[in-house]
């Protein structure tokens, strides 16, 4: 279906109660898709008129592969044995070398096919048991010389507070960019001076371990080859 044809679709269903487009993200094109993980356009809703994204955009899959291969997690002082994997350093990459191998050549074509009012979503999700998953997902947008990455999700589980037994309330597919439990860990980039901080005062700064975007100065990094030490899980 012809993709202004879907916008119009969404506006006419939404003129009465905003039910139908504002609680899910709004898939334009799916670039590829699996029951455990796919790589989406969705309409972005949080686009002003003057400020659309600068897509579509061309870039190699290498140079999305340097972004995702410089993201950092900066994992709590305290693991717990119990709730944390023990075996990975504190600060250690977000994306494995097979899933950045995965990743970025999808991201790459997303990015050559957005308009200027979407965004590049992915989800990824690996069941932990019968009645448990955790999920890693989020968005990919480019304004100007920056490349923006939200994590929403990294290895979240769905049941992080609620008993094994209770059926969960929502399709997380349909939300790849909103959080399904608090995010014990903090989003870094190696090198640091490829990432633009936002500017904030010291007390905003003090209650940010929990911001799950990035904003990459991605012309800065030299291209990073698909080497994939596996297969992704």
């Amino acid at each position: 279906m012809n993709r202004l044809i879907r916008y119009a679709l969404c506006v006419s269903i939404t003129t009465g109660p905003i039910v139908a487009c504002s609680p899910t993200q709004f898939t334009t094109v799916t670039i590829y898709e699996t029951p455990a993980r796919y790589v989406r356009l969705e309409f972005d809703r949080t686009v002003k008129k003057g400020m659309e994204h600068s897509h579509p955009i061309s870039l190699t899959p290498e140079q999305v592969a340097a972004v995702l291969g410089g993201v950092r997690i900066d994992e709590p002082l305290a693991k717990l044995p119990v709730y944390d994997d023990m075996s990975v350093p504190r600060v250690h990459q977000a994306f494995t070398d097979a899933e950045i191998a995965f990743l970025a050549p999808l991201l790459a074509q997303a990015l050559s096919q957005a308009t200027p009012e979407e965004v590049v979503t992915f989800y990824h999700t690996r069941d932990l048991s019968a009645l448990s998953r955790e999920v890693t997902s989020g968005g990919v947008f480019v304004q100007g010389d920056e490349l923006h990455l939200i994590l929403a999700n990294y290895r979240s589980h769905t049941h992080y507070k609620a008993d094994y037994g209770t059926a969960e309330t929502q399709d997380d597919r349909l939300t790849p960019m909103q959080s399904l439990a608090p995010q014990r860990g903090r989003l870094g980039f190696v090198p640091y001076s490829a990432q633009r901080e936002r500017s904030s005062g010291i007390w905003e700064k003090l209650f940010q371990y929990d911001h799950r975007e990035l904003t990459i100065l991605y012309k800065q990094l030299p291209p990073r080859a698909l080497t994939q030490a596996g297969s992704p899980p």
